[in-house]
């Protein structure tokens, strides 16, 4: 039995129609892609454990925060000139995680098949609780409970289909 349409597929098509141009009429990018994402950790020891340790991504760079004293900012290379940055703030005492307005929700990090079920396989030995979605998606929470989603398709692509 097919799904039941939802009840904003009426909205969804509206600004398909409305904002999403083919390809062969869209303008081009004014962004040369993302620089960096940063988050904020607790620990940076733990984070550089987990992402470069256990994620296979390796550590490039480790600096004092120029706006925050005493402040750790960090990069891990994601791949094809992209990094993912933390920043720990101490003495800030920091909520942990939480869904808001205007916030990250996940970052998506695209992975070689062959790297995703490696990953998987480390992140299920490390007791890491990981949900696969689609047979290409697995999401799984770091340190500190943000959220990370490895994908093993191409970039550029979503399921089988073209951004």
């Amino acid at each position: 039995m097919p799904p039941e349409e939802s009840t904003r597929s009426h909205e969804w098509n509206e600004l398909r129609s409305r904002y999403l141009h083919p390809a062969s009429e869209r303008s081009g990018t004014t962004g040369r892609g993302i620089h960096h994402a940063a988050l904020i950790c607790s620990d940076v020891a733990t984070t550089i454990e987990f992402y470069q340790g256990l994620l296979g991504f390796p550590l490039t760079e480790l600096f004092e925060n120029r706006d925050y004293t005493d402040s750790t900012h960090f990069f891990f290379d994601v791949g094809n000139g992209n990094y993912l940055a933390f920043f720990d703030f101490p003495g800030l005492d920091l909520a942990p995680f939480a869904e808001v307005l205007g916030g990250l929700h996940h970052v998506a990090i695209s992975v070689e098949r062959d790297r995703w079920e490696a990953a998987r396989d480390r992140l299920l030995a490390a007791d890491v609780a990981v949900e696969v979605i689609s047979g290409s998606s697995m999401y799984f929470e770091g340190p500190d409970h943000e959220r990370i989603e490895l994908i093993s398709d191409p970039l550029g692509e979503m399921y089988g289909t073209q951004l």
